[in-house]
């Protein structure tokens, strides 16, 4: 499989790793928007940033081509790129993280929380940390989690730096050196305390992630998840 990594920062140099040792070439490996030609992959892997995202992903749609992108802080125009996706018979991924450990983790949070909606005691609150070359925040996994949350509960938002309530979940993020992602959800009463957490030791598992999605998406039409990926949930 011709791979092009939009993209090509510590995400990027991860992902390449990971898609030669698969078999696969890389063929474009940039983080400019215009000096490239993506009809000469088979599929694109977006790690760019998110002034880009939209603009990279929008351009494989109109050239036919694939896209996966892991690209957080652009989600205002998800929606749009759907649509465009559509109308193109494009073939698109989004995942706020492509972990396939992650993955997994979002579904035990999504049980969690059906489990816990009846039991008003116990509240929720969530922390990620991550290294502070982190643009946004909280992550877009962090987010990803407590929209699992909202589904399957009574909550209504979440919160930055919130406080407690009965109708939000605070996140609190936290940024310090060389911490790939960390993210924990509490629910906590007065008698004890409920904790999940997901660790991430490396960057390995994202880019192994990411290729398995392109590898995946290769030659189908249509918009997906890693949960179609997985076949999970």
């Amino acid at each position: 499989m011709k791979l092009a990594l939009l993209g090509y920062g510590r995400m990027g140099k991860e992902i390449e790793k990971i898609a030669l040792e698969r078999g696969h070439e890389i063929v474009i490996k940039t983080s400019s928007k215009d000096d490239y030609d993506i009809t000469k992959a088979d599929v694109a892997i977006d790690f760019s940033v998110p002034d880009a995202a939209f603009d990279n992903i929008t351009n494989c749609f109109n050239n036919n081509v694939p896209v996966v992108s892991g690209t957080t802080g652009w989600l205002d125009k998800y929606d749009n790129a759907v649509e465009i996706c559509n109308e193109k018979k494009g073939a698109f991924i989004y995942a706020s993280n492509f972990s396939l450990g992650v993955n997994i983790f979002f579904e035990l949070n999504t049980q969690l929380a059906k489990m816990m909606n009846a039991l008003s005691e116990y509240n929720v609150s969530m922390e990620e940390i991550h290294h502070t070359k982190k643009l946004d925040a909280p992550s877009g996994t962090a987010i990803t989690l407590a929209e699992g949350i909202i589904e399957n509960s009574n909550k209504k938002k979440w919160e930055l730096d919130g406080d407690i309530s009965e109708e939000s979940i605070p996140i609190k993020a936290i940024r310090t050196p060389d911490v790939p992602g960390t993210h924990s959800i509490a629910y906590e009463s007065s008698i004890d305390t409920i904790d999940i957490k997901h660790t991430a030791h490396n960057r390995k598992g994202f880019a192994l992630g990411a290729v398995i999605a392109a590898e995946w998406l290769q030659n189908k039409e249509g918009v997906f998840t890693m949960k179609n990926v997985l076949n999970i949930g």
